[in-house]
């Protein structure tokens, strides 16, 4: 059964989905069972992947890693989301952009996961 915000992935062709209703369905790609992604909160080497939220005037800055994370062709940062007061605010990012985002609201609340094409899913 799919939840809401969870992350599957395609083992076969990369097809990354988002829930955005869950329901009592089976995710199937390419044929087979979609793999559920673990949201990953600590990186025990350099610390590259775990979002970084900052406060700022009128909203909130994510850095990907207190370590700034590499974007290159191979290895990047595919997105970058704000989850504020229960509302999803989503960045999509290409190789060789700045591993960061700016998100403008007065949330209150917030945390943030990001995607690396590598190393998968992380949340701070």
């Amino acid at each position: 059964m799919a939840e809401r915000d969870q992350v599957y992935s395609c083992q076969l062709c990369d097809n990354v989905v988002v829930v955005v209703r869950g329901g009592q369905g089976q995710l199937v790609c390419c044929g087979q069972p979609m793999e559920l992604m673990d949201e990953q909160t600590a990186d025990f080497t350099t610390e590259k992947h775990v979002p970084v939220i900052e406060q700022i005037e009128g909203g909130y800055k994510v850095t990907v890693g207190s370590t700034i994370h590499p974007m290159e062709e191979a290895h990047y940062i595919e997105w970058i989301e704000l989850i504020a007061d229960g509302q999803s605010c989503r960045k999509f990012l290409q190789p060789g952009d700045e591993p960061v985002a700016i998100f403008e609201t007065a949330a209150a609340e917030v945390t943030a996961r990001e995607f690396c094409n590598v190393h998968g899913l992380w949340r701070s």
